[in-house]
């Protein structure tokens, strides 16, 4: 083939599914002193990759030599059977061009590989991949990966949450207590500056695996001139390769025969995925040197969340139990289930025609339901959650401080993420730097950039809309369903007597539409998150964290609203335009707006709220334990083969589940909605937090058997915090202070209440003397006449009960001038009286509790003061070091120099004495 040829893009007549688009370049440098790759000619001899026979040794985590470590295992299916058939002979042919090509690259640069024949399936080969120390060392400095320069001989740093939790680890007979060092980004000239006593322990198996995933992301499989094809990523979901993953240390369940193996997954299984170790708190250094930082900042997340909900939900039990004691007590539910006041009271039909009147006593058991949420203590607690939400916040940047500084990724996003090989695959155009002022290649000019931006922006906004019109059709099924249910249960009341306090028109309404809406969120879920990945690689962010930055940012959005929206209507616009039994309002023309349940919005509220915490969580926790281990199961009882054959650690590990492209982000999308529900609502309901902390407490040890035990080992990955979870967190936080002052502002009757005993009680508005709850029901129900009902919502007579056939007026929820007032219907002074003091109310609150919001925010550090003399004195030591360092090298250097010159000025001087 001619050189022009060989430049010409479109030969490559056989393009696979799965390519990302080729990139043109002049050089291929991605980053500093990665190695370039040279063009093939057809027909060049590529590097073969040696092949070993499986040694017996189902331990092992090394080549046959027993020498060199294995950092990384790819997996490919021999399709050679199939080559008789021309058009399948035709893609194996490309495929294992590709796949020698790809290995012959990586072997070119110095990675070591040998294939072994699976024992269980003869198809499939096992290519183990090793990075000898001198590539480690080039691709260390590339990713500017810290390494230690000697043991740190400060005092570290103890804070309050450590002081607490100390007790609970687990003994450092088991797992020893990392030694700490000064580190510094690794440079390989100054390999002598840095702390290495063995060079095959200098850098961690999960450097090792990291740096092995950079390089084979990186590395060609395709190379014609300009043309570049490359990653391993693309060879896999072009079917060249099955699958490529770290090893696990050993099993999970039996330590390794191996003399030097750690047994890491052996000890994280024991003394953190077992349920039996529940009690203990999180080896965290193990499993950030186990599964890399990213791993480890998410559980230290996940456990520091759950400590602090243990206080959020012991206030909230005690306010449950507080409001369960009072129940009985409360004056204004006594009177509801007094049969000579609320068994006195006719209550108007809730909808047109086939409702009929009704006592208001038959709601006693919803009011004493009402009394245990919708009381003084759950005011008391909203405003302590906001507290706590703050401080909640604030500790964890603390704390986080505390980790980046522990697990050296203080600096992490300026100087060691590189760009994603997506981005890379892309750069076709020229920009000039404008930091550096040098030309650069990026994916996209600035009008690109927008146009990418802008589809996003429209493709989240049309799926929000999209969750708004499914509210919408939950609302006309409640709308609907409320007649059919107060037509059947009518029916049905001898059937449902036993049950006839509980079951209402408005609870069966309530509770399947619940039901329905939990429906629509699950399946709604699993189409946008495809929709979401697909934008967000439309976008083709730079990096892999603005990556996940922007799909969180989506993904939560559309959460957000498909999570909350159901419970915002209940809280927030059910019940509240209804009009009066004369004038209803109507949606679309036909369907009469909902009224609250006789026990008010409040019980709906808890209800929806219940149902959807505890439906996600069962939910979820189904699809994280059953899922992955049914599949194992059936991957090893199709694998089975005869107890007799020894299976190697990589074909025992390939029989794992991979963890998937999105890693973690599903775990703490759970979490984060979560978050929201024990905020934003938890005026309406107390327990939220205690129903939190449980879920929690197994959501620790299920997430961790479930990455130690059932996945594959992950790729170990830097992470310096939560990432876009944090600024999403904090503005969840500012928003639950305003819905929670909503909630008991305009769903509660906390201030009607408040408003008749301090207001309406007592004279000029009541003959009493004295303020009084007394009375309360008569007056928070308005007044109207039934020959005022309209044909179209007027109750039929067939419907009507003989005791209620001669009644003039019946009682509604509202406050309405009575019938024969000069203004009546109209809302009465009672009315402006409560929008006056619930705008107060939210008024006062919001900005008191925003106040201690921001005070505490300002009164509390984010990174202590101590860690910060800490971090300057480290810093400081390490430049010492590395200066004194380099001092003694040149010296060493210089030395022999300054002797020979000293030598050759001496000379000239002992001729002259001669």
């Amino acid at each position: 083939m001619s050189e022009a040829e060989d430049d010409n893009p479109e030969l490559d007549s056989e393009p696979e599914e799965g390519d990302l688009e080729m990139c043109l370049m002049t050089e291929v440098d991605y980053v500093q002193q990665v190695p370039t790759y040279k063009s093939r000619a057809d027909g060049e001899v590529v590097p073969k990759v040696e092949r070993a026979d499986f040694n017996g040794n189902p331990d092992s985590l090394f080549f046959n030599d027993g020498k060199r470590r294995i950092d990384f295992v790819l997996v490919y299916e021999d399709e050679s059977k199939n080559a008789s058939d021309k058009k399948k002979g035709s893609v194996y042919r490309r495929r294992q061009r590709r796949r020698q090509c790809f290995e012959g690259n990586l072997m070119e640069i110095g990675v070591e590989l040998e294939a072994t024949q699976s024992v269980t399936d003869e198809k499939l080969f096992y290519v183990k991949v090793h990075v000898p120390f001198d590539v480690l060392c080039s691709y260390a400095e590339v990713m500017h990966i810290k390494l230690p320069i000697q043991p740190n001989d400060l005092a570290p740093q103890s804070t309050t949450y450590n002081c607490f939790t100390k007790y609970f680890y687990p003994s450092e007979d088991v797992i020893a207590k990392e030694m700490d060092f000064f580190t510094a980004p690794f440079r390989k000239d100054q390999l002598n500056c840095f702390y290495e006593k063995d060079k095959e322990k200098f850098f961690t198996a999960a450097m090792r695996s990291r740096m092995a995933y950079y390089i084979l992301n990186r590395a060609p499989y395709d190379v014609k001139g300009n043309m570049k094809k490359f990653g391993f990523s693309k060879l896999i979901n072009g079917g060249v390769y099955k699958d490529a993953y770290p090893l696990h240390d050993c099993r999970f369940n039996v330590k390794s025969k191996e003399p030097n193996c750690p047994n890491e997954r052996f000890l994280l299984y024991n003394e953190w995925a077992n349920p039996k170790s529940f009690y203990k708190m999180q080896p965290l250094d193990l499993i950030r040197k186990y599964f890399g930082e990213k791993i480890g900042i998410y559980f230290a997340w996940l456990g520091f969340y759950t400590f602090m909900l243990s206080l959020a939900a012991a206030v909230g039990l005690g306010c449950f139990i507080y409001g369960f004691k009072s129940r009985e007590s409360s004056t204004w539910s006594k009177e509801v289930c007094d049969p000579q006041i609320g068994g006195q009271i006719v209550m108007c039909p809730q909808c047109d025609n086939d409702c009929p009147y009704w006592r208001l006593n038959i709601t006693c058991e919803a009011s004493k339901r009402l009394c245990v949420f919708d009381n003084y203590g759950t005011l008391v607690f909203a405003v302590f959650m906001s507290v706590w939400v703050t401080l909640f916040l604030e500790f964890w940047k603390r704390y986080q401080a505390v980790l980046e500084h522990d697990w050296d990724t203080v600096e992490f996003l300026q100087q060691e993420e590189q760009p994603r090989p997506e981005y890379e695959a892309k750069c076709i155009h020229e920009r000039v730097n404008p930091v550096t002022q040098n030309k650069e290649k990026v994916p996209y000019t600035s009008c690109g950039k927008c146009m990418r931006v802008s589809c996003g922006i429209g493709t989240v906004l049309f799926w929000i809309l999209l969750i708004i019109a499914s509210v919408v059709g939950v609302i006309v099924y409640r709308l609907a369903m409320f007649l059919t249910f107060s037509a059947k249960l009518r029916s049905a009341s001898k059937e449902i007597e036993p049950f006839k306090e509980y079951v209402t028109p408005q609870m069966a309404t309530s509770i399947t539409a619940s039901i329905i809406s939990f429906i629509i969120i699950m399946f709604l879920n699993n189409v946008y998150e495809k929709v979401a990945i697909w934008i967000t690689d439309f976008e083709l962010p730079r990096t892999k964290t603005e990556y996940e930055n922007s799909l969180t940012l989506k993904m939560f959005l559309f959460q957000f609203v498909n999570y909350y929206s159901s419970c915002f209507y209940i809280a927030f616009f059910k019940g509240k335009v209804v009009g009066y039994p004369g004038q209803p309002v109507y949606w679309f023309g036909a369907f009469r707006n909902e009224e609250c349940d006789p026990g008010g919005c409040l019980t709906e509220l808890t209800t929806q709220l219940s149902i959807i915490m505890t439906g996600k969580a069962i939910w979820n926790n189904i699809q994280e334990v059953l899922l992955p281990w049914v599949k194992n199961l059936i991957f090893r009882h199709c694998t089975k083969v005869g107890s007799e054959k020894v299976i190697p650690r990589w074909e025992q590990d390939y029989q794992l589940q991979p963890l998937g492209k999105l890693g973690l982000f599903y775990e703490y999308l759970e979490m984060v909605i979560q978050f929201g529900f024990v905020t934003l609502f938890v005026a309406s309901f107390p327990l939220a937090p205690l129903l939190a902390l449980i879920n929690n407490l197994c959501e620790i040890r299920v997430d961790a058997w479930k990455i130690t035990t059932q996945f594959r080992r992950i790729v170990p990955e830097k992470a310096q915090d939560i990432g876009a979870w944090q600024p999403i967190l904090q503005g969840v936080a500012i928003l639950a202070v305003a819905t929670n002052a909503a909630i008991i502002a305009f769903t509660s009757d906390m201030i009607p209440r408040l408003v008749y005993y301090w207001a309406f009680s007592v004279s000029p508005y009541s003959d009493g003397s004295n303020h009084t709850m007394t009375g309360f029901i008569n007056s928070s129900l308005s007044v109207f006449n039934v020959k005022d009902f309209s044909e179209k919502s007027k109750p039929r007579p067939e419907i009507t009960p003989h005791l209620f056939s001669n009644i003039t007026t019946c009682r509604y929820r509202d406050f309405r001038n009575p019938p024969g007032h000069y203004n009546e219907y109209e809302f009465s002074i009672y009315y402006w009286h409560v929008i006056a003091a619930k705008l107060a109310f939210m008024i006062v609150v919001e900005h008191i509790v925003y106040f201690t919001k921001f005070m505490l925010s300002y009164i509390i550090p984010d990174v202590p003061e101590a860690l910060k003399e800490q971090i300057k004195r480290e810093r400081y030591l390490t430049q010492k070091i590395l200066h004194e360092t380099n001092i003694k090298k040149f010296t060493e250097f210089i030395k022999p120099v300054a002797e020979r010159l000293q030598d050759q000025v001496e000379e000239p001087e002992l001729d002259l004495k001669l």
